[in-house]
């Protein structure tokens, strides 16, 4: 059996190996010369992908990859490496922009769009999933997602860049009614084979297909 690396942790190493990057060179300005700054976005362009990994302390990134972890893994094994990463980057990517449009006058840094892409995804396709909200309050995946949203819509966490969270949330979502799509396809295909076997079923979930 072929066995398939996950990307996700090659994203947390990514993100740790920056952090530690920002602290050792915060006196050269590493941390400024890459996070978002809406205005330099025409000029400088990479710091749309750049500012999806700085972090603005140790408990930011922890909670970020935290998530990353816990949700990351659940969602790659059902739509595939590939899938996942260009969902991770282009959420970050919508974040980024949205986040632009709304608060054009603030600098901003995280991997948190991207996440709340994944999050996006999970909601879609997990809606009854079971979690800890705040670590302690079980509910389900839906229920935590509205949540969540109205939370970075009325701004309830200051200092938060709630618009990034619904860009990528929201890019998410879009993605994951995509792929809820793909897998209703799936199953109309197969429905008239015969001999599908539990093989076949998994063989074209690790092709990276629902």
């Amino acid at each position: 059996m072929k066995f398939k690396s996950s990307i996700v942790m090659p994203l947390v190493t990514l993100n740790i190996i920056f952090f530690i990057l920002q602290i050792i060179l915060s006196k050269h300005g590493f941390t400024e010369s890459l996070m978002l700054v809406p205005g330099d976005i025409l000029v400088r362009p990479w710091i749309i992908i750049t500012s999806m990994f700085l972090h603005g302390g140790a408990t930011h990134l922890f909670f970020n990859m935290y998530v990353l972890l816990l949700f990351g893994n659940l969602i790659e094994q059902r739509i595939g490496s590939k899938r996942f990463l260009i969902l991770y980057f282009v959420s970050g990517i919508v974040a980024a922009f949205t986040y632009s449009f709304f608060k054009p006058e603030f600098p901003a840094l995280g991997a948190s769009g991207a996440i709340m892409g994944i999050i996006g995804v999970t909601i879609m396709l997990l809606p009854h999933l079971k979690v800890l909200f705040l670590f302690f309050i079980p509910m389900s995946m839906r229920t935590a997602g509205i949540i969540m949203a109205l939370i970075d819509l009325f701004g309830l966490f200051p200092g938060v860049a709630g618009t990034a969270h619904l860009g990528g949330m929201a890019c998410g979502l879009i993605f994951g009614y995509y792929f809820k799509k793909q897998r209703k396809t799936f199953h109309k295909k197969f429905s008239r084979k015969v001999h599908l076997e539990q093989k076949d079923i998994d063989e074209y979930l690790r092709s990276g297909r629902i």
